[in-house]
């Protein structure tokens, strides 16, 4: 299991993007639509392999017929840092090795993307959402295609009550993520061509 990337949720996409640019000084690149849940999202770049996406319930798509991934169902106020994305070569293996509650493998595809993604059935995830979504890309990954942004992920920190307990069940080592007993929320810090940067949810 290894860093993928991470989200910021907004009420509309154009919110969330504002929010990354204005946050980052940056501008993000255009992504696409999501069939199955139904949401939209555009795209930054990152060094060492990760992306940044903006997400948001798409306001033209259909209703879904289940929650959303992220549970944008719920999402509400200003944009903010929602959810961190961890890759796996093995989903099922993961899934086994957690508790119950980080949700069914779904198959999903946009364009020639391909990837298979751990959805809880009532779209939240365990520890207040501040447990990582769980991916495995079945092809492609998106992060090469992206234009290079000049930003490096130097920090997320992960806030829990539980940040502990929440650690151990993971067993994930990355020198960048670490956990904090606090309130439930992130916290990412980057090094920018404009010097150091943040994004809070």
């Amino acid at each position: 299991m290894q860093l993928d990337h991470i989200a910021v949720a907004g009420e509309n996409l154009a919110e969330a993007t504002a929010f990354v640019e204005e946050a980052l000084g940056v501008a993000l690149q255009p992504g696409g639509a999501h069939a199955v849940f139904h949401t939209h999202n555009n795209l930054l770049g990152l060094a060492d392999g990760l992306y940044l996406e903006a997400i948001a319930v798409d306001p033209v798509a259909p209703a879904p017929t289940r929650a959303r991934w992220f549970d944008l169902d719920r999402f509400s106020g200003a944009p903010r840092l929602s959810n961190w994305i961890c890759a796996c070569d093995d989903l099922d293996g993961q899934l086994q090795r957690l508790p119950a509650g980080f949700g069914v493998p779904v198959d999903l595809q946009r364009g020639d993307l391909r990837w298979r993604m751990a959805v809880p059935g009532d779209g939240v995830l365990p520890f207040d959402n501040c447990a990582p979504a769980l991916i495995e890309w079945q092809g492609p990954h998106p992060a090469p295609r992206l234009a290079a942004s000049g930003l490096r992920l130097r920090r997320l920190t992960v806030r829990h009550p539980l940040a502990a307990e929440l650690a151990a069940v993971l067993g994930f080592g990355d020198e960048r993520v670490d956990y904090e007993a606090g309130a439930a929320g992130l916290w990412a810090e980057f090094d920018t061509p404009h010097g150091p940067r943040v994004l809070a949810g």
